[in-house]
């Protein structure tokens, strides 16, 4: 009799999306995939996963994955080559570059989506060996106006708190953060906080969006006033008994200066509320709330990092909570939520260009510490060109070489077709990528690196409140896959300098690291995980996550900071700093501001989140959110397309018409690119202009314009393979079970669908077809009668959902199915269910409607009826709102 099989043991790793680092636990499947399921031992989530990182095992396949080096040859293709030949080319090209033009030639632009240990080599390698300073990261993008304002303010790149003061706050401030939809596993945590202990929630962001439907008090403050706000509320508090005149007295600096320029701009409630276009008796509110509660924590992120004065609005942040002594004490002091799940882990290695490892700058002392802990021959002795430098540069030809790892700057960087054009002039253009098509890989690299991915990696990475946790394999790596350190060792050990990059594996890097961060610091930066240094390969392995700083000799890690002081600048003082707020206005050609952000169920390009069905369920398509006041006038409802334009770009996007959205703003998601749609990559409007301290780009108030795009016809085409759509289509594709779903509109007739499909299809063809109504429909059935792919078009405004028709992509097609199909009907289905709400569980809007006509009155009955919203919570608002309406009286 033979024994049963071993289940494959589970794996605890930590979720590759947010910068919440949600721990995971991982078990294999046998069959390339894996279990996934959060894990109940880690400290920032404790078995919570949000909608994402509850998909994750529906990302795990290799359809996409880019699997062996690929060389262009001297033809222009791009071909198979072996490690050997593209790492040669690599240092061959790199060494020729550098010999003709010096090391301000080269250029590296990585991700916080690296490890921490792929992060260190490429710095090491630029910096210290290569000599340039141009290493940059997409965390430019979202995180560098709070690291500036953190080292303004603190002496340092330092987030004092922990997660768990979330849990015990009495006052909970989130501002220019839609926590609801983009840290949802946190505001579990804040809702939890306020059924036990009643914590207040106070949401400050000019759209009223999910996260502020949630608020005891909501503040839709006029774009780039943030700044005017929090003067306001230090005018208030330094004539109030909150105000720690000890404390300021003891630790700080600059206090007289900033309370001068916040009484020069905010004098009182009455100004404040005027120059932030919010009521009174809101502000009045909001500083009464503030100056009661001394349990407050302040969030914060893109709203307030994503702007030309990014920085001063950190620093308005920082400097309240300095003035009540409110910070590095349990459930007190500011707080920056990153975006990024390895974005501060990158910042610990110098992963920006004004940046060295271990939290040094470029001062010559700093710079001599790291040559000389490095061994380094070429140092790099002055900061670097931030990114949006970085790429102006490559466009004027002043940096001929550029490696990019992890990320998809052809669509994520401002002004994203100047992007792509610079792209294109380079000598030497390196993509270290996981999946073979994304925009920036369609901008002709000269070489192509497999590199791993979540599942294969193994490292570490640092969460928002400074806890370094482990990312674990638990899948092998496919085809010729290798990790980034190793080939940057590679490059390097070509390049001559294999003596100092003799790792054998990511422990050897994280002991490197973990030393450099001790040397020569006796407590005068912040970060030390000297403790490290001389980790085993089996405590590597073993590593629990642990908060930073955590130096020589100390068994545990440091949960807060700077309660009694000790920042990390000269005289040990924090600094009072004082801000210049600058409003955004539009006008002229472009009455708007444009607003870009996340929605619930994307992550950034939709490399990996696009591959769930689940997750393209929810929001289908690229939109731009408008108010109703505006888009009357211009005769749009939503549904409708509409053309968004700037300066620099266009975007054709399906319009929603949102009440949450102030008037003369609108809202469009980052997350669609050339790849899965034909007109929604919306980083090609975005004004490239920077706050001056970060280099941050201001990706939130870019003017353009908004007018009614015509598509007299739209639909939808299924297939279980990618099709090519027809010239001059627009389209959004999305990820279904067993196929692709395609949103379509366009001016495209139903004779012209009908040759199309002749042209695509099989020879098993059923039509519909009614001219004069402007209706089409085809099903293409294969040689084994299964659903090849449909078409249904029909006049504008008469959209028929795909909801019943999707499922025919992955199953059999009964005889009854095939008879009903181009009614849009499946036997014993209902036609529609409405778009997903619950991506967790996988509940409909229209599934979530009939509970509540069958009496589930409030969240908590829907939960317990369906599980919708008894996961992550991100849909929790959603369902409220739609309970609300369903109550409303018609």
């Amino acid at each position: 009799m033979n024994a049963p099989l071993a289940s494959p043991p589970s794996v605890k790793t930590t979720c590759p999306y947010c910068g919440v680092g949600c721990g995971v636990k991982a078990t294999p499947d046998g069959r390339g995939g894996a279990l996934v399921e959060g894990d109940h031992d880690h400290p920032a989530n404790l078995g919570r996963l949000c909608s994402k990182g509850a998909a994750l095992g529906e990302t795990l396949g290799l359809e996409t994955r880019l699997l062996h080096p690929l060389v262009r040859g001297t033809d222009g293709v791009l071909a198979r080559a072996s490690w050997d030949d593209a790492l040669d080319r690599i240092a061959a090209d790199l060494r020729d570059i550098i010999d003709r033009h010096g090391p301000g030639a080269v250029a590296f632009y990585l991700s916080g989506q690296l490890l921490t240990e792929d992060y260190y080599a490429a710095n090491k390698l630029a910096k210290g060996f290569l000599g340039t300073a141009n290493v940059d990261t997409n965390s430019r993008l979202c995180m560098s106006s709070s690291v500036a304002g953190h080292k303004r303010g603190f002496g340092s790149d330092t987030v004092p708190g922990s997660y768990e003061d979330l849990d015990r706050a009495d006052l909970i401030v989130l501002t220019g953060s839609n926590t609801a939809w983009c840290h949802p596993v946190l505001f579990r945590r804040m809702e939890a906080a306020r059924k036990a202990r009643g914590t207040k929630l106070v949401v400050i962001d000019p759209r009223r969006t999910d996260t502020g439907a949630e608020a005891d008090l909501f503040l839709p403050l006029a774009h780039g006033t943030d700044a005017i706000l929090f003067a306001g509320l230090l005018v208030h508090l330094a004539q109030s008994p909150a105000f720690d005149a000890a404390y300021v007295e003891a630790h700080t600096t600059g206090f007289a200066e900033a309370l001068a320029a916040a009484r020069a701009v905010a004098p009182d409630a009455e100004t404040t509320a005027r120059a932030c276009g919010l009521a009174v008796v809101d502000v009045e509110r909001f500083f009464a709330l503030f100056t009661q509660t001394q349990r407050t924590v302040t969030c914060y992120s893109q709203g307030v990092n994503q702007s030309a004065v990014g920085t001063d609005k950190v620093n308005a942040i920082l400097n309240c909570h300095l003035a009540t002594g409110r910070i590095g004490r349990e459930s007190m002091g500011p707080f920056s939520l990153t975006g990024q799940p390895n974005a501060m882990g990158g910042r610990e290695v110098g992963g920006l260009a004004n940046q060295l490892a271990a939290h040094m700058g470029f001062s010559p002392t700093e710079v001599d510490r790291v040559r000389r802990f490095w061994g380094a021959p070429h140092m790099a002795e002055h900061e670097g060109l931030k990114a949006v430098d970085m790429f102006a540069a490559i466009g004027r030809g002043e940096i001929k070489a550029l490696w990019v790892m992890g990320t998809n700057p052809a669509v994520s960087l401002p002004e994203a077709d100047g992007v792509r054009e610079a792209l294109a002039g380079l000598e030497l253009f390196v993509l270290s990528e996981n999946v073979q098509v994304n925009d920036t890989a369609a901008c002709r690299p000269h070489v192509m690196l497999p590199a791993a991915a979540w599942g294969e990696k193994d490292g570490t990475v640092t969460n928002s409140e400074r806890r370094i946790s482990r990312q674990r394999p638990f899948l092998p790596r496919p085809g010729e896959v290798r990790p980034d350190w190793w080939a940057l060792k590679g490059v390097a050990q070509r390049l001559g300098f294999g003596d100092a990059f003799q790792w054998r594996g990511p422990a050897d890097i994280f002991r490197e690291h973990a030393a450099l961060s001790g040397f020569e610091n006796d407590g005068t930066r912040d970060f030390d995980i000297s403790a490290f240094a001389g980790l085993t390969e089996a405590a590597y392995e073993d590593i629990t996550p642990v908060q930073w700083p955590l130096p020589a000799g100390r068994a545990e890690g440091t949960a807060r900071l700077f309660a009694d002081g000790g920042y990390f600048t000269p005289d040990r003082r924090a600094r009072f700093v004082v801000p210049k707020p600058v409003a955004a206005a539009a006008g002229g050609d472009f009455p708007f501001l444009l607003n870009t952000g996340r929605i619930r169920d994307q992550w950034h390009t939709m490399t990996r989140t696009g591959l769930s069905p689940r997750l393209g369920a929810h929001i289908p398509a690229p939109f731009v959110a408008v108010h109703p006041d505006d888009a009357a006038p211009l005769g749009l409802a939503t549904g409708m397309l509409a053309e968004v334009t700037s300066a620099h770009g266009s975007a054709v996007l399906e319009v929603v018409v949102d009440a949450g959205q102030q008037r003369g703003t609108l809202f469009a998601p980052i997350h669609w690119s050339h790849a899965n749609s034909s007109d929604g990559r919306v980083g090609a409007l975005v004004h490239a202009v920077t706050d001056p301290v970060s280099g941050q780009p201001d990706a939130k108030a870019t003017p353009a314009a908004l007018a009614p795009h015509a598509a007299p016809f739209e639909g939808f085409v299924l297939a279980r393979r990618h099709m090519a759509l027809p010239e001059g289509v627009w389209w959004a594709r999305a990820a279904l079970e067993g196929g692709y779903g395609w949103r379509i509109a366009g001016r495209m007739e139903p004779q012209d669908w009908a040759q199309w499909v002749t042209a695509e299809g099989p020879a098993d063809v059923a039509e519909l077809s009614d001219t004069p109504s402007g209706l089409y429909r085809a099903a293409a059935f294969d040689a084994d009668g299964r659903l090849d792919f449909a078409v249904f078009i029909g006049a504008a405004g008469q959209r028929v959902a795909w909801d019943a028709l999707k499922g025919l992509l992955a199953s059999e097609v009964s005889a009854a199915d095939r008879r009903l199909v181009l009614s849009g009907r499946r036997a014993g289905a209902n036609a529609a269910c409405g778009p997903l709400v619950c991506a967790c569980f996988g509940v409909p809007k229209d599934t979530i409607l009939t509970a509540i006509r069958e009496g589930a009155a409030d969240a908590a009955a829907v939960g317990a009826r369906l599980k919708a919203g008894t996961n992550c919570g991100s849909c929790l608002p959603e369902i409220r709102k739609l309970i609300l309406e369903a109550k409303a009286p018609a």
